[in-house]
């Protein structure tokens, strides 16, 4: 049996998800194959969690010691929503120490976790967006030349945060400084985006058996004025799978979302955001760690979708310990 870490927890307000989602992991990988640990990944301490009781982590070589007995293992599945574990940082670690672990590699992490940088490149590969302007808190920053490029309403965003964190949709001058303020509490670097009025749907892609496939598309339908935190995972949304398209859009948006991925050589588990405006998915951001919680969309698509989560784990694995070979198949 191989031993494997379910790693959750991180140094973001995500981290209240990333445990929800940790739960929902563990129970997805099958105990007949696996030998699960949670591992948590916190600000004040990394440890693996055994029946209440914490055991150290060795930075060194990603180990325990219980018992006087040295712990070691054999792949990590990540479900750290945010940083360090959805930026890059800890992929880069696991790679340095030769760890195996689950999802796209510190590259893909790093650049779909800065938004900015992820449409610039999707840009080059022709996939549709909104308007943006970028902006950093210690540099100048001119807001009438804001609104003249994205327009009113538009979206206050930190470039890099996740969950809806730190967002405010901005419908006059008035508004921009809490907004920003808001955004800053977040990030250092904010973006601006103009308002899509469309239908919103969130994406599962995956890799699995050697193709690039759709697991679901799902509408998001807010209560309050966008699909924030609340929306999100306090039920103020209504989820809807499959999201209510025509045929002809439905299949635009997974051909969008499949070329997305493919563009940014994604691997793992995926889930990224559109906004349909006549007939033309936009893209807003991919998530390269989406949750897991009983709330959360991929779960949902999974099941609709007829993904047994225990395959879908088996194969991650299976990618995880054979990563070098993904791109050459």
């Amino acid at each position: 049996m191989l031993n494997v870490a379910v790693v959750a927890g991180g140094y973001s307000d995500e981290y209240i998800v990333s445990l929800k989602s940790c739960e929902l992991v563990y129970d997805s990988l099958n105990p007949t194959k696996y030998n699960r640990t949670r591992v948590r990944i916190l600000r004040e301490a990394w440890y693996a969690e055994i029946d209440n009781e914490k055991y150290p982590i060795d930075k060194k070589d990603f180990s325990f010691e219980k018992d006087g007995v040295k712990h070691q293992f054999d792949c990590v599945v990540n479900i750290i929503h945010g940083t360090p574990g959805e930026d890059g940082y800890l992929q880069a670690y696991w790679e340095l120490i030769g760890m195996p672990y689950t999802g796209c590699n510190f590259y893909q992490a790093a650049l779909t976790f800065n938004k900015k940088d992820c449409i610039a490149v999707l840009e080059k590969y022709g996939i549709p967006h909104a308007k943006s302007c970028y902006i950093h808190r210690d540099i100048p920053y001119d807001i009438s030349e804001i609104i003249k490029t994205t327009g009113l309403p538009c979206f206050v965003k930190p470039n890099q945060s996740g969950s809806s964190l730190g967002i405010s949709k901005v419908k006059s001058r008035d508004e921009f400084e809490p907004a920003l303020a808001k955004a800053f509490k977040e990030d250092t670097e904010v973006l601006i985006e103009s308002f899509l009025d469309g239908t919103e749907v969130s994406v599962g892609v995956i890799r699995y058996k050697g193709q690039t496939r759709v697991v679901g598309v799902t509408e998001i339908v807010s209560h309050n004025d966008f699909f924030d935190y609340e929306a999100k995972y306090e039920g103020a949304s209504d989820e809807i799978t499959p999201a209510r398209l025509d045929a002809a859009t439905y299949m635009k948006v997974e051909e969008i979302a499949c070329k997305t991925y493919d563009s940014l050589q994604m691997t793992g588990i995926s889930r990224s955001e559109y906004i349909i405006v006549d007939g033309v998915p936009h893209f807003l951001e991919m998530n390269t760690l989406p949750g897991f919680s009983s709330a959360s969309i991929f779960p949902q698509q999974a099941n609709h979708a007829g993904l047994d989560l225990k395959d879908l784990f088996d194969s991650e694995i299976e990618i995880a310990l054979n990563r070098k070979n993904l791109w050459n198949e």
